[in-house]
């Protein structure tokens, strides 16, 4: 499983990273200043997450099972999340009906928030 954690959070750095280059050379001429800042809201979170998945996955004091749970929430929230708020920022360009991606955004952020709530009790809980 670490292997596993390593190997997305290093695809979600590199893509992030992709993103912000594509969001600040690509679609600057194409996209409203807002949209661009909201299209960076989303290559900021997917970025802090590439960074808090390398530190789950290195961190041993947690077992298997609770990194496997903060894992999948924070898969599932940066997918909602900024998966959402990039097709969101550029639909006046894809043409693509994306409005029904707006509630999307923040269920993606609540299981962001649960992913950071559960290492606060799988910690919390820890007898040594």
């Amino acid at each position: 499983m670490d292997k596993k954690i390593l190997l997305v959070a290093a695809i979600l750095g590199v893509t992030a990273i992709i993103l912000g280059a594509f969001g600040a050379h690509g679609l600057k001429k194409v996209l409203s200043v807002e949209q661009l800042a909201t299209f960076e809201v989303g290559v900021r979170y997917q970025m802090y997450h590439a960074l808090f998945l390398l530190f789950i996955g290195t961190f041993s004091f947690l077992g298997e099972k609770e990194r496997s749970i903060i894992f999948y929430l924070t898969i599932i929230g940066v997918l909602f999340f900024s998966g959402s708020i990039y097709f969101l920022a550029t639909n006046t360009v894809t043409n693509l009906k994306t409005k029904f991606l707006g509630p999307i955004t923040p269920i993606g952020g609540l299981f962001l928030v649960s992913a950071w709530g559960y290492l606060f009790y799988a910690v919390l809980s820890k007898k040594h």
